[in-house]
């Protein structure tokens, strides 16, 4: 009988369900049954991926961001006990569901109650030190303390201190954590593909920033001459395809679209979470981010990337259209030469 194992990614943008897919599809093919245990957009995502899969659904963390990017900490502050209670439901969720279903392990990808002393569990974080401006020390012991409890922790990325793609997140010195460094995770694969498109939009994120970004960016395109694919990021239960002159506008694509889209882009505009740039490093592509307003993950890794001369970044509300021909004098992302070692993850169950 097939291991069963349950993969759950934190429903907060769509970047960890997303890097949830390559593992997925890996513990198929070596051989275990998968169940995917999500909420919202990232089980409708993955249920649209794995429609043969079974489908868990968690308690909501239902966190939004603040109107205002400067108030986003002061608003999390403020969701705090509620975030609690959505740990504690999770914890009560798996303990039913190790009660009747045969469980033989556990990814959690950033969800913090998805855990238990009777089977090995895996965290999955870039982010080992969280970013949160003057409280980060805090914010950061607090996420250690949490990791702690799981029997390890897999950060995508390479160990490597000097080349990598978290940066500070990923890499901390005097880590006390069972820390497994996999190599970065992305569903897609390179190859060579002509370029069709001038421009690809790609949005995602909490509300109502998303909404934010879309309204600005379909302005600013409108003085914008070429072939222009724009996707919202939003799932709905069918998939949505309007041409507007130069424009194309997608509600949501699944991963074979979005792959072959992608590598038909000379140019990818989106955000600066952490799952689109190992996407976009994997396929070589050029970028421009504009980083969530007062996420200081996305904030950190723009910056990084342009400081790098990888990849131009701007804050939302200085984006301008012309912005776009800053991306000729900087580099693309590169892939790395660095393959998963699935099996060997997967020993632990």
């Amino acid at each position: 009988m097939k291991k069963r194992i349950l993969v759950a990614p934190l429903n907060w943008g769509l970047g960890h369900a997303t890097r949830c897919i390559p593992i997925i599809n890996a513990l198929l093919q070596e051989g275990f049954a998968p169940i995917i245990a999500s909420d919202g957009d990232s089980l409708a995502l993955l249920s649209k991926e794995f429609p043969n899969l079974p489908t868990i659904e968690l308690p909501t963390y239902n966190i939004s961001y603040s109107k205002n990017g400067k108030l986003f900490k002061l608003k999390l502050l403020k969701d705090l006990p509620k975030i609690l209670k959505a740990i504690k439901a999770e914890k009560e969720a798996v303990e039913s569901i190790l009660k009747h279903n045969d469980i033989a392990g556990i990814i959690s990808d950033n969800r913090l109650g998805v855990r238990s002393k009777k089977v090995p569990s895996v965290f999955i974080t870039h982010q080992l030190q969280v970013l949160s401006g003057n409280t980060t020390w805090l914010s950061t012991k607090m996420h250690k303390e949490i990791i702690k409890k799981f029997n390890t922790c897999w950060v995508p990325d390479v160990e490597n201190e000097e080349v990598n793609l978290s940066g500070i997140l990923g890499h901390v010195k005097g880590f006390d954590v069972n820390l497994k460094y996999i190599g970065p995770l992305s569903r897609f694969t390179k190859s060579d593909t002509d370029i069709k498109h001038d421009l690809l939009v790609l949005l995602s994120g909490p509300e109502p920033q998303r909404s934010f970004l879309e309204t600005k960016l379909l302005e600013a395109l409108k003085s914008y001459s070429g072939d222009v694919v724009f996707v919202k990021g939003v799932i709905e239960k069918e998939q949505t395809k309007q041409v507007q002159g130069h424009l194309t506008i997608y509600n949501f694509m699944t991963s074979n679209l979005l792959e072959k889209t992608m590598k038909e882009s000379a140019l990818v505009l989106s955000r600066s979470g952490y799952t689109t740039i190992m996407d976009l490093t994997k396929l070589n592509k050029k970028a421009f981010f504009i980083p969530t307003p007062g996420q200081f993950e996305q904030e950190y890794l723009a910056k990084r990337l342009s400081e790098m001369q990888i990849a131009p970044s701007c804050h939302q509300d200085e984006f301008k259209i012309e912005k776009l021909n800053e991306v000729e004098a900087f580099r693309g992302l590169k892939a790395y030469d660095f393959e998963v070692d699935f099996k060997d993850l997967f020993s632990l169950f």
